[in-house]
């Protein structure tokens, strides 16, 4: 499970995506968008079906890939604990686990109810600049050295709202759903 608003999406989830893809026996990953994370202001989302929308675009060709809607049918804010026991409920034949860089680990005590998450999940870290992974809730973790760029959905939104190019930061097939839907430009 890899949890985010994708606000948007861009070639560093992928890249991250391919390498935990490439590392962890996995059957799949799931892509969790993430209409209303509880951690993060709302004043600067795209509407939760288009950042669904591009997700579904940039992994489209990507068998290995699911992208899930399941926090758009559950109470907001979203809370990874509740989606998790959704889940759960729903397939009981699988084995979640949960995908997060190493800055979104060393808040995990912030979050609810997690001592349910490092009980029953195990948790995949990729690791990033300036965040070393101290694991002192005794998580069942695993870390990860993605290949990882500095390429964050904040800038791409200011770029294009200042109207420059952010070709190659997103796939090809992105930029051109964001360019044709005038997405960010306001």
């Amino acid at each position: 499970m890899f949890f985010g608003s994708f606000n948007p999406i861009h070639v560093g989830h992928l890249i991250i995506a391919n390498h935990i893809l490439n590392e962890v026996p996995l059957n799949s990953l799931w892509f969790i968008v993430s209409p209303q994370n509880p951690l993060k202001k709302t004043g600067s989302l795209l509407k939760a079906y288009d950042r669904l929308h591009l997700v579904r675009t940039a992994t489209e060709n990507d068998k290995r890939i699911r992208v899930s809607d399941v926090e758009f049918h559950l109470p907001q804010p979203s809370y990874t604990i509740d989606t998790l026991t959704y889940l759960q409920e729903k397939y009981q034949d699988k084995r979640f686990s949960i995908i997060m860089g190493s800055d979104s680990f060393q808040n995990l005590h912030n979050w609810k109810n997690f001592e349910t998450l490092i009980k029953n999940y195990e948790i995949l870290i990729y690791r990033r600049p300036n965040f070393e992974v101290i694991n002192s809730l005794k998580a069942n973790i695993e870390v990860l050295d993605a290949p990882l760029l500095d390429i964050s959905s904040t800038e791409i939104r200011k770029m294009i709202k200042n109207g420059k190019s952010i070709r190659y930061l997103v796939p090809e097939n992105v930029l051109e759903e964001i360019e044709s839907s005038h997405f960010y430009k306001s």
